[in-house]
């Protein structure tokens, strides 16, 4: 006899999103002893932890991991079954991951559309560099991300969402500015600042300047906001995403380099882990971001 209650499948799957008994006890409105409980019978029922406790942390270990797809696409499918049918508005938590461009500069026109359409849903927006964002969508802490990397993992399905490129960039007083017609052989010493390694950001300019002369990185920074402020600074140059740039060459404290010689174009990319279920509100949100036609490609690319 099937003694599991969703009520257990609930508590373990908002353990595995909280990282906390306190969290996920805060997000379902229990109190931690209760949801202790519930956790500690469904560990029974199975016969096996489903987390690794340590000085008072818990995080899911291969058990978990292995059961923690089931567990969410049994929550999300009851979820859909009681909101088929209804005329009530969509509502849940949609957790989003997103790399540091899309994150920071086009997080209007990520969000933006789906917020108009379903503004009882709850949204939470995790940002960081591609690395860690596909990391923590191979953990299902968040449910889709957003990157402007490759993606190359076997666990993971991307499709575009839009095209982006990067742009070299100088402060006004810097001689290259001053060149009225650029060439390679223009880059030779020039000082880089650089994004730090495991960002798509640094990938692509690593690419890009092995088809220029040797120069030297001068600064590796973590954030695209204090690559640009270094620029501006006249402390070197950097390829930084065009979005990035618009406001500092609006008022005069960046120049964009025109570099024809350089491929610096990319494609931002949704991405889902394949283990993920796609329910209601994955679904409506990628149907957000362009529409039915976008979204029929999309599952073309998927192979779904």
């Amino acid at each position: 006899m099937i003694k599991l209650s969703t009520r257990q499948i609930e508590v373990f799957v908002t353990i595995a999103a909280c990282g906390s008994v306190r969290g996920a006890a805060e997000q379902i409105h229990l109190t931690q002893p209760a949801v202790s409980m519930a956790l500690a019978e469904l560990e029974r029922q199975l016969g096996a932890p489903l987390f690794d406790r340590e000085r008072g942390r818990i995080a899911l270990n291969a058990r978990g991991r292995e059961l923690l797809p089931q567990a969410q696409e049994i929550i999300e499918r009851m979820r859909d079954m009681l909101r088929h049918g209804t005329s009530t508005a969509l509502t849940g938590e949609l957790r989003i991951g997103a790399s540091n461009t899309v994150g920071n500069y086009l997080v209007g026109e990520l969000l933006g559309p789906f917020v108009r359409q379903y503004p009882m849903v709850s949204l939470q927006l995790d940002v960081g560099n591609t690395r860690e964002i596909t990391d923590k969508l191979l953990e299902y802490t968040v449910d889709l991300a957003c990157v402007e990397g490759p993606v190359n993992h076997p666990q993971l399905e991307a499709f575009t969402w839009r095209n982006d490129a990067l742009v070299v960039c100088a402060s006004p007083s810097h001689p290259l500015a001053h060149e009225a017609a650029l060439r390679p052989e223009h880059f030779a010493g020039a000082q880089w600042i650089l994004r730090e390694r495991g960002s798509a950001t640094r990938t692509l300019t690593e690419q890009a300047l092995t088809a220029l002369p040797s120069g030297r990185i001068l600064l590796e920074l973590g954030q695209i906001e204090a690559i640009k402020q270094a620029v501006v600074a006249g402390l070197g140059i950097a390829c930084l995403p065009y979005a990035a740039t618009l406001d500092v060459v609006a008022t005069g404290r960046l120049t964009v380099l025109h570099t024809p010689f350089l491929n610096l174009d990319r494609r931002l990319s949704i991405v889902l882990h394949r283990s993920r279920y796609r329910g209601t509100l994955i679904d409506a949100f990628i149907h957000s971001i362009q529409g039915p036609g976008y979204e029929a490609a999309a599952k073309d690319q998927l192979g779904t």
